[in-house]
């Protein structure tokens, strides 16, 4: 009854009926279980996520409890490049071990432990020493959100098969994105901004890694045969021009993830409450992700190749559009930023979906850590350099920055045109010239 109950759950979320060709026996037989455990752990470290955004959450708290504005800036890059640039040290470890999912258990339980460990810092510490603790905390989190990272697509390919998930992924994206609309909510009311109910949101997001740790850990996995060489890791990119591309169409649409802040600085007006204007951004990347993440990990699951293609564009033109509206004199009303920034979220989502599903699709069984972890590793890179380069033509102006983070989308169209599909339908197919 159990199985049956899961199978038909599974069979709901991911539209197949066909047992996973590209899955063992055994795989098969478990995969409606493991889908749902992953579903559900994705959505509870998703929530997590919300409530500790470096953007928002923790930007708040350093300034609530007096520490240097320093602190808050460093706050964002911390988080993105820690969980980043460690992925290529971490794949060999990851692909020494037999059953990968309990580097992914590590990585959760770790970040839940580091969230804990800011939640008390900001109980105990003020000023300078609060900075550091906090920012120290999310350097550990971010290195175990490596962890996470470099083995969930491995994982996922072991126990899941094509055309199902995108499907988990993304109803993982839009269930959690249900948690942290609310919570932008309460923030974005004036009811719910005292120190307290701050850390008492970081306190569950601990919570909530922890849960996800025991979850995951319930994955029936098959047996890896270990592989890992950590030195050798970068091997993957010889002769091999697809990862190349991949790369590079998924390094300009880092632009996607860069230009949010440039809306919401068009948007302000002299005196607007700093925490307002923050979860004004939260509440439209929540509601951009329960609205879309389910529909494009769907769509991946047909091409994910056509996912990032669209999604560049649709980012570009809502870019061009905060622009245009910039021009106009409409920046700071009431309605266009918000709804720029609702589509540019959109967009967002949909690249995160479709970068996943498709490094997933593309790699080869034996080495999709090594791939997620190059990848990664690389992006990274390119990340800290966009974001540089973003912030030297911010002295110009943010409409600048935007129509310079629009080339990039428009490009990203252009290069992922030559990608290969890699789902079901287009296993025959060769790449696009």
């Amino acid at each position: 009854m159990q199985d049956s109950f899961a199978q038909r759950s599974f069979t709901a979320i991911s539209g197949q009926t066909e047992p996973a060709e590209d899955l063992g026996e055994d795989a098969q037989g478990a995969e409606a279980r493991n889908g749902l455990r992953h579903a559900a752990s994705l959505s509870m470290t998703k929530v997590a996520d919300g409530l500790i955004d470096p953007k928002l959450v923790l930007s708040w708290l350093l300034t609530a409890l007096g520490a240097p504005a320093a602190f808050a800036g460093a706050l964002v890059p911390i988080r993105e490049a820690g969980a980043l640039l460690p992925q290529i040290l971490l794949a060999g470890w990851v692909q020494r071990m037999r059953y990968r999912k309990w580097a992914w258990v590590a990585g959760s339980a770790g970040q839940g432990l580091a969230a804990a460990a800011i939640a008390l810092a900001a109980m105990t510490l003020e000023g300078t020493a609060a900075g550091f603790a906090v920012a120290g905390a999310l350097a550990v989190l971010a290195l175990c959100r490596a962890a996470c990272s470099v083995s969930f697509k491995d994982i996922l390919g072991k126990t899941v098969g094509k055309s199902r998930r995108g499907s988990v992924t993304g109803l993982a994206g839009s269930v959690s994105a249900a948690g942290v609309i609310l919570f932008s909510l309460l923030l974005m009311s004036g009811l719910f901004q005292s120190r307290g109910v701050v850390i008492g949101a970081i306190f569950l997001a601990a919570l909530l890694w922890a849960g996800a740790a025991t979850l995951f850990s319930t994955l029936e996995e098959e047996p890896s045969t270990p592989n890992g060489d950590s030195a050798a890791q970068f091997k993957v990119l010889k002769d091999n021009p697809v990862l190349w591309r991949f790369i590079l169409t998924r390094g300009l649409l880092v632009s996607t993830a860069l230009a949010p802040p440039y809306l919401v600085i068009l948007s302000q007006r002299e005196g607007d409450a700093a925490l307002g204007k923050l979860g004004a951004l939260v509440l439209a990347s929540a509601t951009a992700s329960f609205l879309s993440s389910y529909v494009w990990g769907r769509m991946a699951d047909w091409s994910s190749r056509i996912v990032l293609m669209g999604c560049g564009a649709v980012g570009a033109l809502s870019m061009l559009a905060a622009i245009g509206a910039a021009q106009m004199g409409l920046a700071t009303t009431a309605w266009a930023m918000p709804v720029v920034l609702f589509i540019l979220m959109i967009a967002y989502h949909g690249v995160r979906q479709g970068r996943s599903t498709y490094l997933v699709d593309m790699a080869p069984e034996d080495n999709r850590a090594a791939y997620a972890a190059v990848s990664n590793t690389v992006i990274g890179v390119i990340l800290l350099g966009a974001g540089a380069l973003g912030g030297g033509a911010a002295i110009l102006g943010p409409q600048i920055t935007l129509a310079l983070f629009a080339a990039m989308a428009l490009a990203a169209v252009v290069v992922g045109h030559g990608l290969p599909e890699v789902e079901m339908r287009g296993e025959d197919r060769e790449p696009d010239d």
